[in-house]
């Protein structure tokens, strides 16, 4: 089976120790479960590829979000990440596959499965697992590699659409 591991917005600006309250992910915990599925993918020559959220660097994203900010180093790969690839990709929303460069690499290279880890399990992990049913890709989220900040009731939400929508959780 072809499958590709997909790392998605593990930046510095929702795991490094200058990062907004908000983002009170368990960085070690998350990281180390992260680390662990990149080394096993790429043991098994799987592909493993990064996906950066980028908003764009202007003074009202500044203002308004004031993480991910294009050409900041809270946009940057968190440090503690390992880096097996050269395969990066930078998403203006939630959904990675929205990225055109990247939606012709995997129809190129015939994944049978995309693998998702990483952060926001409610936010971008499940916006992209839902952009890949979209388009007839099977996507899977790998449940100890990612992550959120979300309620319980955001959790069942998310977690509703997903099944609907055919996306397991391994």
């Amino acid at each position: 089976m072809k499958k590709a591991l997909l790392v998605i917005d593990m930046q510095n600006d929702y795991l490094y120790e200058k990062r907004k309250a908000k983002f009170s992910y368990d960085t070690e915990n998350l990281v180390n479960s992260v680390n662990s599925l990149i080394e096993k993918y790429h043991g098994e020559n799987s592909d493993v590829i990064y996906i950066r959220h980028i908003i764009q660097n202007l003074p009202t994203n500044r203002l308004l979000f004031g993480y991910s900010i294009a050409g900041t180093e809270g946009a940057e790969i968190y440090s503690g990440i390992k880096i097996v690839s050269e395969h990066c990709y930078d998403k203006l929303l939630g959904d990675a596959l929205t990225n055109k460069k990247l939606l012709s690499m995997i129809k190129e290279k015939k994944y049978d499965v995309l693998h998702l880890c990483g952060l926001d399990e409610c936010g971008c992990v499940t916006s992209t697992a839902l952009g890949a049913a979209k388009r007839g890709i099977k996507a899977e989220i790998i449940q100890n590699g990612t992550a959120t900040v979300f309620d319980e009731k955001k959790v069942a939400n998310a977690h509703g659409k997903l099944k609907k929508a055919d996306v397991k959780f391994i």
